[in-house]
């Protein structure tokens, strides 16, 4: 008996030597790197492009994997509830803050199930029109929009998401009747709106901008409280008459709650290395994405005040998803 004693006791002992090994070797085994929207969309980008930079460093593979659904809500479900021991990852999106509020039973906390490492970039949200629209500007397109109720259609990617928000607070705030019609990610409306079957779109910049520079789509205005270092010719919503209309969208890493800190370390460093190298920053900015590169604490920061505000917008839109 005093021998199988000693012999738990020693086991203790040496549980946790082990896993302060394993954290200070980590990664020993592939990555997963989970993102809940379609490929080709901007965190799918970014994704793939830190994927490919730890892999670089790490001498591990780093695997994206593209798990859509419920507005990004199946990808950081899974992450949730996977093991804190940061072999999967997900690029979340400021979806989750808009989700706390808008799904009656959600399966996750944004704040207690998962741990932040770093905001990646954030992109301002962009009003933009098909080339048959007659409307040059912001002002135009609302007048447009009165004189034909319940004409003019916005795409976005599915409710709740941030073009569909942004929508439905241009409809508030401008007093117009647009309808909304849902797509499975931005990139899946495009075609639609460069043909002219839908009139705008409210998504995040970097999506639309590479169409808006070769003139095939016509931009009225940034949805951000400055303008866009991206397109600095274009003004905002608030220069339009339209005083606070702003949607901030982000793209983030995140890991499962409970996660160890020298891990969450290492992710945050080896994600500020790779965003703020002069390649990396100028491809993301050439797509109109800002590089951010944040603290955890600071991500977690602009979490905690987001999910209040939406909660507000949300209700004050009465948007709800009940399934």
């Amino acid at each position: 008996m005093k021998l199988l004693i000693n012999l738990v006791a020693a086991l203790a002992t040496l549980a946790p030597l082990s896993n302060a090994h394993a954290q200070a070797n980590y990664p020993q085994k592939t990555v997963r790197l989970l993102v809940g929207f379609t490929v080709g969309g901007p965190p799918d980008i970014v994704a793939r492009l830190l994927a490919e930079k730890f892999s670089e460093v790490w001498g591990k593979p780093v695997v994206v994997e593209n798990m859509t659904g419920a507005g990004g809500n199946v990808a950081v479900d899974r992450v949730a509830k996977a093991a804190p021991d940061g072999y999967t990852l997900v690029m979340a999106s400021s979806a989750i803050t808009i989700n706390a509020s808008l799904y009656e039973k959600l399966s996750y906390d944004p704040i207690r199930d998962l741990v932040p490492i770093s905001i990646a970039v954030m992109t301002p949200s962009i009003l933009v029109v098909n080339n048959n629209v007659p409307a040059k500007n912001v002002n135009e397109l609302i007048a447009l929009a009165r004189a034909q109720p319940g004409k003019l259609t916005y795409g976005h990617a599915g409710i709740g998401t941030p073009a569909h928000l942004s929508g439905e607070v241009f409809k508030s705030i401008a007093g117009i009747d647009i309808l909304p019609v849902s797509y499975r990610g931005i990139p899946a409306l495009i075609p639609d709106l460069l043909s002219g079957r839908i009139t705008m779109t409210l998504p995040n910049m970097s999506v639309v901008l590479p169409l808006v520079r070769e003139g095939k789509l016509r931009a009225l205005a940034a949805i951000s409280p400055t303008r866009a270092v991206a397109a600095p010719e274009l003004p905002t919503m608030a220069e339009e008459g339209l005083p606070g209309f702003d949607v901030p969208i982000w793209f983030g890493l995140m890991a499962p709650a409970n996660t160890p800190q020298p891990i969450i370390e290492r992710l945050n460093q080896e994600t500020v290395r790779a965003l703020t190298a002069n390649d990396v920053r100028k491809r993301l900015g050439e797509l109109g994405m800002e590089v951010v590169a944040n603290t955890p604490t600071e991500f977690a920061a602009i979490i905690k005040s987001e999910v209040p505000r939406w909660a507000k917008m949300i209700k004050d839109t009465g948007i709800k998803v009940t399934d």
